[in-house]
């Protein structure tokens, strides 16, 4: 499970194994939580603790180009 990118606290981080059938996606880890975006949507697949939504969207938005080809490299070689 390679993490790639860390920003502030949260960890966004592609598991190298997942079920077929779940869609392209990011798990992000923060005290002691995890939520995941949908990458292809870029809608969460879990609601977040209040408060959270905003700065995670924020943190995923600069590095969703990057955290969506390391996806596809893992999982598409």
């Amino acid at each position: 499970m390679p993490t790639v990118i860390e920003e502030g606290e949260y960890r966004f981080i592609v598991h190298t194994h997942e079920l077929p059938y779940e869609p392209p996606h990011v798990h992000v880890r923060f005290g002691g939580d995890e939520v995941r975006i949908n990458l292809d949507s870029g809608r969460f697949m879990e609601l977040p603790p209040g408060g959270r939504k905003g700065e995670i969207m924020d943190a995923y938005g600069k590095h969703a180009d990057k955290i969506r080809k390391e996806w596809d490299r893992i999982h598409q070689g």
